[in-house]
């Protein structure tokens, strides 16, 4: 059943309000329109461009810096970040992310993308990942958009941060790590 153009509008809109990082094909999958009905909707309700939004949430989402390593180093690009609290990135997968002959994720570049977001998360100088463990839960696609969420757990027995990070391509978990974190202030 078609939704009326002023229902589709008010869903899409409420849609990108609660899942800012959604592109154009996604929405135009879930609401079962064109690209170009996504793209007119958006530019009817001022509704910037994918691009645009993730700066936005940026900007806006945090203000501190990553201490542990320079921000460019990490892999993806961190949309949120709140010190030994949590943080968020986001990676598309392009052709230098994928194998030649199947278009399937190498899984070291998800590994990359949490490891690094991990260290980016912790409040020191000086961060190192002293044992992970991990599982890749489904193949990863090229074109395809991972985000990744780390939380600091606390402190092992050894005085080590615990980071948790789950990494989804839209709502479906493709990998899922714990990092144990070595700090200088240990």
């Amino acid at each position: 059943m078609k939704r009326s153009k002023k229902t589709r509008q008010q869903e899409l809109q409420e849609t990108i309000q609660t899942t800012p990082f959604i592109t154009d094909e996604e929405l135009a999958r879930q609401f079962d329109v064109s690209i170009q009905t996504i793209r007119l909707d958006r530019t009817e309700l001022s509704i910037p461009e994918l691009r645009e939004r993730i700066k936005s949430v940026a900007e806006l989402g945090w203000q501190e810096t990553v201490k542990a390593l320079p921000i460019e180093e990490v892999i993806g690009e961190v949309v949120d970040l709140e010190l030994d609290r949590r943080a968020i990135s986001i990676l598309d997968i392009k052709q230098e992310h994928v194998f030649s002959r199947n278009n399937i994720a190498r899984g070291h570049h998800l590994f990359a993308q949490a490891n690094s977001l991990a260290v980016a998360v912790i409040n020191d100088e000086l961060a190192l990942t002293a044992r992970s463990r991990i599982e890749f839960t489904r193949q990863v696609n090229l074109g395809e958009r991972v985000i990744a969420h780390a939380e600091v757990q606390g402190e092992d027995e050894k005085g080590r941060s615990i980071v948790l990070v789950h990494s989804f391509v839209e709502d479906e978990e493709v990998f899922t790590g714990s990092f144990e974190m070595f700090r200088s202030n240990q």
